[in-house]
């Protein structure tokens, strides 16, 4: 036992009794020594404890303590308390991963001295209690970086400033603000420009409001989409964690098409490639060992091999997590219907700028050649009329101009479509799909094509072994005690060393827990359950040298491994049965001899992966070979040891998932890497494939023929395959670029990284939540979470949903922005003014644009949608349909209101002020009728599912109540007055007759030729009634 001297108490004291330290010093100089003392006096227990701990000790003992580590030179690293202080420090690492200090690892004693340092058991991993990990994340950081703050209201509140013609319509407020209470005081004289200006700030206010709740719900999706899961060792468990949640000293497993999740140092793996390219722009994938570089970096992507790594730096100790901090997402990401919205707001824009110009000129021209009256008198009588009221006269009717352009534009479509989006992926969110990309949201709506993955999309990715053939004899669960011992210790390293799974027997003696791929889950736990295998024995008893892991193109993965016991070099394939089965000269029997795989047994053992594949099946076949060199992994000459039939039942609901899809015009393309007997059992059990393509013989190909196709066949014959068996993901991407060809908008699931560029290639990419790798979400546009074929057919839905509300909302606004135009312009030319002012063309603007797309825009999706056919690529936006609604109506309103202009007086005996009113308020009240009309195009009846969208009955009435509080108590405000019941019951009937007209106007047919290309081609005015569509020279 050392001397306590050794640990300084006495200057300690001494210290601590200085009278020359103020109160705060000696409060730290305590506080200090109080830590000194826990370490020292656990120290003194390292001493007194026995070195060896009893394996049996009582929780009491263990919760005070820690794995024992193992170091690179075999000493043992005792117990530690959660409390502990690393022997390395943050900024130490940081410098080493920074310069990929290889020699200062080593000096520390390599990865393993690192893994000691941070107190981290190499095969056990960390403690995974709450204290522990916080502990790492107080001393180490959180793997979380510090974005730029999201844009805040009053950024968008001064956006919609910038808008010119909010600009000049504050312009003329301020100058009629200031003329109304120089002419008629404060009290009267505000009335005017101050109802300006609280109709624009409404507008500001709701336009802002609008797009920070857009701003913030990308955000909020932006952080599900970066929510990664890793795989992680704690408490020797393998157990999926958030990225968020990763710490300083975890043990992650890395695959194949991972993302790194922190920068790290590589504990054990095989054949690891690394893509570097996001962080140093070079393609080359870079090989990562233990002996000449362990070093691995957050947000890099793992290309090939598998592996363990130990982490040490997290969140902005990476160079991957200061990029990332200094990186704004951008939320304006601009839909190919937001642009072609665009363009229609702008033509639509200078069309209102014309009217308004010439309203202005005639309005000018009118005032100053004394055709305006005011109370009876004329307004302008030359140098007689006051300076301020000449300019108080033309800021009114500037204003008036300017608002006719306000209502023009139709601003309320990008809202709507902003709306549409933001709503429909909340909703997507709860249907199992999370959307990445805005524009797929409404591409999806136009696809044409479904080319599916079969395992976990199509199937429940459940894996269990049903059936066991060893040679030509099937092996039934009760008859595995048959199987010779020799055989079984090689099925033994065939499952056990040739995997990227876990097997984890808890103390306890229960069932043990199966990590990895549902498939390598299967055949763990068959072995380990049927068999009798013992993992860890397996292990210990072999030493692996070389490994090829598993992918998509080989179908196949492999193993060198040393037996320890005789020194012999085995070599272990396993992977789709005939491709393996074509590596074979021999196969094993039940009791253990090898007999020779002539073209007899060969075809034999054929016809067994064949009728397992024709019951559903996936074969998977075990191959073995005494290898002649420890240095490459032989292809040839290969003895069988057997063939498994995995069972992956159908998903619940997929059937008619398929169907729907069908009757919705969508065709299904099932591609999977599995053989073509088990994709045409499973293509039929969906639906995929029905009688009628039993005796097709290009309904059902493989990837080699396809890709040995030539060109004009391929083009010829993809129309007509619906299953592509044995594919490769070139296979994939060349079927998506030949539909895509031909003129179909094609959308494309996958899940591996090899995937990647057929769902970058597709005009939708759908990646799988569950078993997708990191590359294919990155490459996709929407991420189905549940892996499920249904969600994909709700996703198809969700789109023509967006499309079909989009549609709506435009077909009512433009019936808005047409019937003001014509009427203020028709008015201000014969009359001389307009009968809207400025302040109700604001209202008009702010509540059918903004309430309207609040209303149009969040219907929910019904089956009928999927009853249509698919949208075209290049279909008009405007279809015929709507030109005939809008026109219609927009006609209806301008007669109805020119006669009230004109006539209304007269008609209702009333003066010129209530005849205004009743102006405003019918239009208000036709638009509020219009709106039922828009919920449907075709369908006569508009009130189908209403009582379901509550927030479009909620809409209506706030609608109504807001226009009865502007006319009947907002009468200064609006320019009104007061209106009596028969007056209020007159509008509401006049209003009310734009519902039979629309139920009327739907008997009108329609012709198939795009309204507008009329007027590009006048010839097509005649052809139109025999031409479906033009066909360009």
């Amino acid at each position: 036992m050392r001397d306590l001297k050794e640990y300084g108490y006495s200057a300690l004291l001494l210290n601590l009794t200085t009278s020359s330290l103020n109160k705060a010093q000696r409060r730290w100089r305590f506080a200090y020594a109080a830590i000194y003392s826990v370490r020292a006096m656990l120290s003194l227990v390292k001493e007194i404890v026995p070195a060896r701990i009893d394996p049996k000790t009582s929780d009491a003992s263990l919760s005070l303590s820690y794995t024992a580590l193992e170091s690179g030179d075999g000493a043992k690293i005792n117990s530690m308390p959660l409390s502990y202080v690393p022997d390395i420090d943050q900024e130490q690492l940081v410098e080493i991963m920074k310069g990929k200090d290889l020699p200062h690892i080593r000096a520390l004693g390599g990865v393993e001295g690192v893994a000691a340092s941070l107190r981290t058991n190499a095969t056990k991993g960390i403690h995974g209690n709450e204290q522990e990990v916080s502990r790492r994340r107080d001393l180490f950081g959180s793997n979380t970086y510090h974005k730029p703050p999201p844009k805040g209201l009053l950024f968008f509140v001064y956006e919609a400033f910038k808008d010119l013609t909010i600009l000049i319509l504050l312009v003329c407020a301020t100058f009629a603000l200031g003329f109304g209470i120089k002419e008629n005081g404060i009290k009267e004289g505000w009335y005017e420009g101050g109802s300006i200006f609280v109709a624009v700030f409404l507008v500001i206010v709701v336009s802002a409001l609008s797009n920070f709740r857009q701003e913030r719900q990308f955000d909020k999706l932006s952080k599900i989409s970066n929510n990664i899961k890793v795989e992680v060792l704690r408490d020797s468990r393998r157990q999926h964690i958030s990225i968020f949640d990763v710490v300083v000293g975890d043990v992650v497993f890395l695959k194949i098409g991972d993302q790194i999740p922190a920068d790290g140092l590589f504990l054990d793996g095989h054949s690891l490639q690394v893509d570097e390219s996001s962080m140093t722009g070079e393609s080359d994938h870079l090989e990562v060992n233990h002996k000449d570089n362990p070093f691995l970096f957050s947000g890099t992507k793992i290309v090939d091999g598998f592996a363990q790594m130990l982490v040490v730096s997290v969140g902005m100790s990476t160079t991957w997590g200061q990029t990332m901090s200094s990186i704004n997402q951008d939320s304006s990401e601009r839909t190919p219907l937001q642009v072609r919205l665009d363009t229609l707001t702008s033509t639509i824009g200078k069309i209102g700028l014309t009217v308004a110009a010439l309203v202005l000129v005639v309005l000018l021209v009118r005032y100053f050649t004394g055709n305006t009256e005011k109370e009876g008198k004329r307004e302008y009588n030359g140098s007689k009329t006051p300076v301020d009221t000449v300019v108080n006269s033309v800021v009114r009717i500037v204003a008036a101009a300017v608002t006719i352009v306000v209502v023009a534009i139709p601003e309320g479509l990008p809202l709507a479509v902003t709306l549409t989006l933001a709503y429909s992926m909340k909703r997507m969110m709860s249907d199992q799909a999370m959307v990445r990309k805005l524009s797929a949201c409404e591409t999806m709506g136009s696809a044409t094509v479904i080319c599916t993955d079969k395992t976990g999309t199509l199937t429940l990715n459940e894996m269990k072994v049903t059936k066991f053939w060893l040679g030509q004899e099937s092996i039934h669960e009760d008859s595995t005690k048959m199987i010779s011992p020799d055989v079984l210790d090689l099925l033994y390293q065939g499952t056990g060393l040739n995997t990227t799974g876990s097997v984890c027997v808890s103390d306890s003696g229960s069932t043990p827990e199966f990590s990895g791929s549902p498939t390598e889950k299967a055949l763990l736990s068959w072995t380990v359950l049927n068999l009798g295998m013992d993992m860890e024995s397996v292990k210990q008893k072999h030493e692996v040298l070389r490994v090829e892991t598993f992918n998509s193109a080989k179908k196949r993965s492999g193993v060198l491994v040393r037996r320890k016991s005789d020194n012999t070099v085995h070599v272990h394939w396993k992977g789709a049965a005939e491709m393996v089965l074509a590596m074979c000269s021999h196969y094993y029997t039940s009791t253990g001899p090898v007999d020779l795989m002539d073209s007899t047994a060969k075809n034999r053992i054929q016809a067994i992966i064949q009728g397992m594949a024709a019951s559903s099946l996936r074969c998977i076949a075990f191959a073995h070979k005494v290898a002649s060199n420890d240095s490459v992994l032989e292809e040839d000459g290969l003895t069988l040891m057997g063939i498994v039939g995995l069972k992956d039942p159908c998903r619940p609901g997929v059937s008619k998932a398929v169907e729907t899809c069908k009757l919705a015009g969508v065709t299904i393309k099932m591609i999977t890497g599995d053989n073509v007997f088990t994709a045409k059992a499973i293509a039929f059990e969906c639906g995929i494939l029905d009688h009628n393509d039993k005796d097709d013989e290009d309904a059902v190909v493989e990837g080699v023929q396809f890709r040995n196709y030539t060109d004009e066949e391929r083009m010829q014959k993809v129309d007509k395959i619906r299953v592509m068996a044995r594919s490769s993901p070139s296979d994939k991407l060349l079927m998506v670029k030949c539909l895509r060809l031909k003129g179909h908008v094609v959308a494309v699931t996958g899940d591996g990284t090899n995937d990647a560029p057929a769902l970058k290639e597709a005009d939708i990419g759908l990646s799988m939540g569950i078993q997708g790798t990191e590359v294919a979400k990155e490459s996709s546009d929407i991420v189905i979470l549940d892996d499920n074929f249904a969600s994909v057919a709700t996703v198809l839905k969700w789109g023509r949903c967006v499309y079909n509300n989009i549609q709506k909302f435009i077909q009512f606004q433009l019936t808005v922005n047409v019937a003001a135009l014509v009427i203020n312009f028709i008015a201000a030319i014969s009359a001389g003014e307009v009968p809207l002012t400025a302040v109700q063309l604001l209202w008009v603007n702010l509540i059918m644009d903004t309430l309207g797309a609040l209303a149009l825009a969040t219907e929910r999706p019904t089956n009928e949608l999927l009853k249509r056919k698919p949208v075209g690529r290049t279909e008009a936006l405007i279809t015929n349909v709507m030109w005939r609604n809008l026109l219609v109506q927009s006609l209806y309103q301008i007669a109805l209101l020119l006669i009230l202009q004109f006539k209304g007086m007269s008609i209702f005996n009333v003066r010129k002020e209530v005849k205004d009113t009743l102006i405003f308020n019918t239009f208000v009240l036709c638009q509020v009728f219009n709106e039922f009309n828009a919920r449907e195009m075709e369908k006569k009846n508009v009130f189908k599912g209403l009582h379901r969208n509550r927030l479009f009955i909620g809409i209506i009435a706030i609608t109504i109540v807001l226009q009865v509080i502007m006319v009947e108590f907002l009468k200064k405000f609006a320019d009104t007055v007061r209106l009596n019941g028969w007056q209020w019951g007159t509008c509401i009937a006049i209003a009310s007759l734009s519902w039979p007209i629309g139920f009327f106007t739907k008997f009108i047919p329609v012709s198939e030729t795009p309204f507008l290309s009329y007027f590009k081609n006048p010839r097509s005015l005649i052809k139109g009634s025999r031409s479906p569509s033009l066909k360009k020279p």
